[in-house]
């Protein structure tokens, strides 16, 4: 799966050359002209990190980016403030507002490409003592166990790495390819429609009695977990 960038910016000669680099190293890209915009999209796409002009119209960077931080769905959402303001009061300002990173323009986008690849990275769940949570699911990545309001959750190999993935984007679709190239591997032939068996155990594993359906099925589109309905 190719990480998913937003380019908010209002420049569109800027953003032209922003998603050929983007995409020449591998990235997805979509872009939002103003802040307003960026906002809906970031609550619709679920992008893994956004590329954030400062001098934007409607609603500024800096409150793009607050706004970002107070949702609780996007609160840890990787955020790279982009723009010409180079003082340090401004950097200094950019990066309280809730910014992982601050680029100057005018830059490299060799340096800009490492920049939001080591905040997707950071972003990621790879300490020892990591949990993933969703709702009241919780996935321990060390220890191999799940728990849902503390109750133990017994899952098989394929449905814990199933779950795992879907709890690092939670919100976000995924086709039954885009699942089988995730959590099965490019080199592995499996038929689409393994996937709906292994969903089909993995709600019956987390979703007990009167618990809330945690995974939302998207007619021809695939799966989320997803906790509006």
């Amino acid at each position: 799966m190719k990480p998913l960038v937003l380019i908010v910016e209002d420049e569109a000669a800027l953003v032209t050359m922003l998603r050929y680099n983007l995409e020449r190293e591998g990235f997805a890209v979509c872009a939002a002209s103003d802040g307003e915009e960026a906002l809906v999209q970031i609550a619709e796409r679920k992008p893994d990190v956004v590329l954030l002009d400062w001098m934007l119209p409607l609603v500024s960077g800096i409150e793009v980016c607050r706004q970002i931080r107070r949702a609780p769905a996007s609160r840890t959402l990787p955020i790279v403030m982009l723009t010409a303001r180079g003082e340090e009061g401004d950097r200094i300002r950019g990066l309280n507002s809730g910014a992982d990173d601050y680029v100057v323009k005018p830059f490299s986008p060799a340096e800009l490409i490492a920049r939001l690849r080591a905040v997707i990275r950071r972003a990621q769940p790879t300490s020892a003592e990591e949990v993933l949570r969703f709702a009241d699911l919780a996935l321990d990545l060390v220890a191999h166990r799940v728990s849902r309001a503390g109750r133990p959750i017994h899952l098989g190999p394929t449905e814990f790495r199933l779950l795992r993935f879907l709890m690092q984007h939670p919100g976000r679709v995924f086709s039954r390819e885009q699942l089988l190239d995730q959590v099965w591997g490019h080199d592995v032939y499996v038929e689409a429609r393994t996937v709906d068996v292994h969903i089909r155990r993995l709600r019956k594993a987390i979703n007990v009695g009167s618990a809330l359906d945690l995974v939302r099925t998207v007619r021809s589109a695939g799966y989320a977990l997803d906790e509006a309905r």
